[in-house]
């Protein structure tokens, strides 16, 4: 049976459509979803069956992922990682937006995402419709990006390129409109200096 795709307005999301998304991930679905960079591909992070079937799309395995978890606002973010002042100064001062941040792990993370799991990558989009979901499940979302392990291509931006290559691969898919090509950037905050990992969307300036 082919992925369910709803389309969702981008700015205004539509309450009973944003009730189906969290429909399916209460039901241990994955969903592809916009973000403010590139679109993403996720479920609930308590659902241990869910992450393996990501890992499964992907192309890995549960073990060696290296999940990544959305959240609405920073607020939930000490539940799941340990977060210095620097860290939470420049977090409060650039998020929403196209970075993700590693951190070091609390011990409230879920064991699911990977049990040897030391660092978890934190992100806060500047995107209405994957804040409200997040919000309205009342915790983060694993995200990953669908471009998959051994694919050399760019990001899929169009959600209908998207559905005709996942919708037999996931549970439902949003159309949010054009995707991205640039990832987020990804800064390492796991010590007392903030470094660069990866350059993305994201501006950054030590």
């Amino acid at each position: 049976m082919p992925a369910e795709l709803i389309s969702i307005h981008p700015v205004n999301p539509e309450p009973r459509k944003i009730a189906r998304v969290l429909e399916v991930l209460r039901q241990g679905g994955i969903v592809i979803y916009p973000t403010d960079t590139v679109y993403g591909m996720g479920g609930d992070i308590h659902n241990a069956r869910t992450v393996e079937r990501i890992a499964q799309v992907k192309g890995i395995k549960p073990e060696k992922s290296d999940f990544s978890i959305i959240c609405n606002d920073l607020s939930h973010i000490t539940d799941y990682a340990k977060v210095s002042d620097l860290a939470f100064k420049t977090m409060k001062k650039i998020l929403p937006g196209p970075y993700t941040f590693v951190l070091p792990a609390s011990n409230k993370l879920p064991r699911s995402l990977n049990p040897r799991k030391k660092t978890i990558g934190i992100r806060v989009p500047d995107h209405a419709i994957t804040r409200e979901i997040v919000s309205q499940l009342g915790n983060p979302i694993i995200t990953t990006s669908i471009k998959l392990e051994d694919d050399f291509m760019e990001y899929p931006t169009d959600p209908e390129e998207i559905f005709h290559q996942f919708q037999h691969k996931v549970d439902l898919i949003i159309d949010g409109g054009p995707g991205g090509l640039i990832p987020s950037t990804i800064l390492d905050a796991t010590s007392d200096d903030i470094e660069i990992i990866r350059e993305g969307l994201g501006e950054w300036e030590e």
